[in-house]
């Protein structure tokens, strides 16, 4: 404020130096007044310049911090969703939105600071100068300032629903973008290319469109308010005209008069924009503000306790469960895991084998029953104490783009170096890293892509070495081994295995005859319990399926 008031002041004394300039003094004297002005400028100046500078430093100070915070905010809240929210929401849009919200809030802030509070200070003391002058001239100023403002504040309102509508197409642009990228080999080998250019090319088509028509009606209303500007400027001027004629004008107040109308009219030639900006910012945050004001599907209770497993038993007791409340998937299921014993889960694809895991790490809440291990439910532990006692090697590990050291140093932060090393040999991941130029510092890619499936499956099995928590979760963990790697990565897990809890997800049956029981589920039920030299004699699903397989290796060799 003490800024602007200081830039608002300044003209005053320059209508002094031009009245003197027209006046009758003696050269002399005239010489020294107006020295005397410019030392009062000097002053006046001084005063709004530091001003701007205590602005310039404090803003700088609270938007950084304010920014960084809210990005924190951003990331944390995002991260509490749950897994079918990230399977419903494409990355890039997620990642656009995150971006938008910090930038929404830095637009606004300088648009307070520097352009609303501003405005403001300009305009209070201009006008009130201007009516000090002449009420005349201060209320013509103020007529075209209140209908300026009603105009700008309706149609930057009209303009709104446009500027979302906007956004959205700009949201479905990078979700199409980053779905395509993700699925470059795909559409590669798929001979995608054509159909995906010409989708792209109708989605951004509806974006163009859009941007054309906000940038088109914005210029037309920009067109009518410089016009009424020029209008206002000459009939403010006509007036002073007529008071000049009277003596009430001097050639200083049309100096005054034209700083100020160029002062106000650039001000508020801003306003316009402002209406339209602060509007465009509120939109680019409202699609972060929708993921905010969505409820976390899975969280700690109020009173959740931190799990506690000296053993690993697992229950499942009479658990309900469907994908988003339509496809059913469990009807009172039950299975109890006994511990520190090695469960196999088999049957055919969409049986509920994935499901039952899911619901384990509480990727998703049942609808009715209890899951409980060690005699504690899961739904009453914190969500961070259940992963921490639950290790996962996935069929497909989805790696960070950090280094080697790094991914496998993920299974527990605190780990040393040489623990991290000693992880990757048990896994035998040192062989093929001791081929990269610089080793465990090797930055492995976008989800891992400088790595074969098999090189990835190493690194997630050293990972859960590393973790070593009671429960261990299998699922085909050497799906992407060729025979001779999986024959060194099963005594790795021998070794991982030992005296944990663990359930193995397997489609080829060679990889759990050892296993202390298989589970056979079918339709989302246990259709059949046992070792494998118990089913395979009961003639059943699992009997089918070896049976299937083992003629199937046979017939291939044959």
């Amino acid at each position: 404020m003490l800024g602007s008031a200081g830039f608002v002041i300044a003209p005053l004394y320059y209508k002094d130096f031009f009245d003197v300039l027209s006046g009758g003094l003696a050269m002399a004297s005239k010489a020294h007044a107006l020295v005397g002005i410019l030392w009062k400028l000097l002053l006046v100046y001084s005063v709004g310049w530091a001003g701007w500078r205590v602005v310039s430093f404090t803003t700088s100070y609270l938007e950084s911090r304010g920014m960084a915070d809210l990005y924190n905010t951003c990331f944390a809240y995002l991260h509490r969703h749950s897994v079918n929210f990230f399977n419903n929401n494409f990355v890039g849009s997620l990642v656009k939105k995150i971006n938008r919200f910090p930038n929404s809030f830095l637009g606004l802030t300088d648009m307070f600071f520097f352009e609303i509070l501003t405005l403001a200070v300009n305009t209070l003391f201009i006008t009130a100068i201007l009516f000090y002058k002449n009420w005349q001239i201060g209320l013509a100023v103020i007529i075209w300032i209140t209908v300026y403002v009603f105009l700008n504040y309706k149609f930057s309102l009209y303009k709104l629903k446009f500027d979302v509508k906007r956004n959205e197409a700009d949201s479905r642009v990078t979700g199409f973008l980053a779905d395509t990228i993700t699925n470059h080999q795909n559409v590669k080998l798929f001979n995608g290319y054509a159909k995906e250019k010409t989708d792209f090319g109708k989605t951004i088509e509806g974006w163009r469109y859009l941007r054309q028509f906000t940038w088109d009606i914005a210029s037309l209303f920009e067109s009518f308010q410089s016009f009424s500007m020029i209008l206002t400027e000459l009939i403010v001027f006509y007036i002073a005209i007529r008071l000049w004629q009277r003596g009430l004008v001097t050639v200083g107040d049309f100096v005054l008069l034209q700083v100020y109308l160029i002062n106000v009219f650039h001000r508020f030639w801003d306003f316009g924009r402002l209406i339209r900006h602060y509007y465009e910012f509120i939109s680019d945050a409202q699609e972060m503000m929708e993921i905010f004001e969505t409820p976390h599907q899975i969280q700690d209770t109020l009173s959740a306790k931190a799990l506690n497993v000296p053993n690993g038993a697992i229950d499942f007791k009479d658990v309900v469960f469907s994908y988003s409340g339509t496809r059913k998937i469990f009807n009172k299921l039950n299975l109890a895991i006994d511990p520190k014993k090695r469960l196999a889960l088999v049957g055919p694809s969409g049986a509920g084998k994935s499901s039952i895991v899911n619901l384990l790490l509480r990727n998703y809440d049942i609808d009715s029953g209890s899951i409980k291990i060690d005699d504690q439910k899961i739904s009453q532990v914190t969500l961070e104490s259940l992963w921490k006692n639950v290790a996962l090697v996935p069929q497909d590990p989805i790696l960070f783009h950090r280094t080697l050291m790094e991914n496998i140093r993920y299974g527990r932060h605190e780990a040393t170096d040489e623990e991290v090393i000693e992880a990757a040999r048990l896994a035998h991941c040192d062989e093929f890293i001791a081929n990269f130029t610089e080793g465990y510092q090797t930055y492995v890619g976008e989800r891992g892509v400088k790595l074969s499936g098999g090189e990835r499956q190493r690194i997630a099995i050293a990972r859960a070495i590393l973790k070593n928590a009671p429960i261990l979760i299998l699922d085909e963990a050497t799906s992407s081994l060729d025979s001779e790697s999986e024959h060194l990565i099963q005594e790795a897990l021998n070794v991982l295995m030992k005296d944990k809890t663990v359930i193995v997800i397997a489609h080829r049956l060679s990889t759990i005859i050892k296993s202390d029981r298989i589970i056979v589920i079918d339709e989302g039920r246990v259709a059949e319990d046992g070792s494998h030299s118990e089913l395979v004699k009961q003639k059943g699903l699992y009997a089918s399926l070896w049976q299937r397989q083992v003629c199937g290796f046979i017939g291939d060799a044959e």
